[in-house]
């Protein structure tokens, strides 16, 4: 029998610790982050992710801040999840919404619907000031499958537009944005709704929603997508809201 004598290494992983910076979900407190450029090995991506890493561009990362682990990785179970009544309202108020999902292709509507989007949701955020080019580079540069997942009226006019990754898994929700004037749709909602259909169709047990603090008025709504997962003590565990995961030593 033939044997291949040769010496087969795996690359290590070079992990980056970033430096601190402001909480933007803790007041008076900072941020730290690891992460893992994948460029280079982008199979690697749905391992880290199924370990509460989160991707943006080339990099993976997670939160590795001193004294705190209060940003939980949050997976939502799209066989067994169930709308809320508010939810299937939400979901009938959509219907004429077309979807579309594509490779990327980006073009000026996307620009100027996440232009319009930051400065009235989130014109305190670290993305307000985000060029056109940054914008580009945040959405096209992605070493793995991503999707665009576009929503738009029956004339044509795009309303909401969700950057999805497809992991072996499930889906995650790298970042969605959408118009802020179309209040009565409440698109963020419905595009989360879409996605665990999305899921569900594909045959995909999980939906990525990022991290869930549950301390933050800006992560509660997820906590409404259940039942979900949170990654803590290197396993994924049901979530119960009891209080003891929103840990702050």
């Amino acid at each position: 029998m033939d044997q291949d004598k040769r010496l087969h290494f795996a690359t290590p992983l070079q992990l980056r610790l970033s430096m601190r910076s402001e909480c933007p979900y803790q007041p008076d407190r900072t941020e730290q982050r690891v992460a893992v450029d994948i460029n280079e090995n982008p199979a690697q991506h749905d391992q880290l992710a199924r370990a509460g890493f989160r991707r943006v561009e080339n990099w993976v990362y997670k939160p590795a801040c001193p004294a705190c682990n209060a940003c939980l990785p949050w997976r939502v179970d799209s066989t067994a999840f169930t709308p809320s009544r508010n939810m299937a309202r939400i979901w009938r108020n959509n219907r004429d919404l077309n979807r579309s999902m594509a490779p990327i292709r980006l073009t000026e509507d996307h620009f100027t619907l996440f232009a319009r989007y930051i400065t009235t949701r989130h014109a305190d955020g670290q993305m307000a000031q985000m060029t056109r080019d940054e914008f580009l580079s945040m959405i096209e540069n992605s070493p793995i499958e991503t999707l665009l997942v576009n929503y738009h009226t029956p004339d044509g006019r795009l309303v909401a537009t969700v950057l999805t990754d497809v992991q072996d898994d499930g889906l995650s929700a790298v970042y969605s944005f959408f118009d802020p004037d179309e209040t009565s749709r409440s698109l963020g909602t419905f595009i989360i709704l879409d996605l665990i259909d999305r899921c569900r169709e594909a045959g995909l047990p999980w939906l990525y929603l990022g991290y869930y603090v549950e301390n933050s008025q800006k992560m509660m709504y997820k906590a409404r997508f259940q039942p979900a997962e949170i990654y803590r003590d290197g396993l994924w565990q049901p979530y119960s809201h009891s209080g003891s995961h929103s840990v702050q030593q």
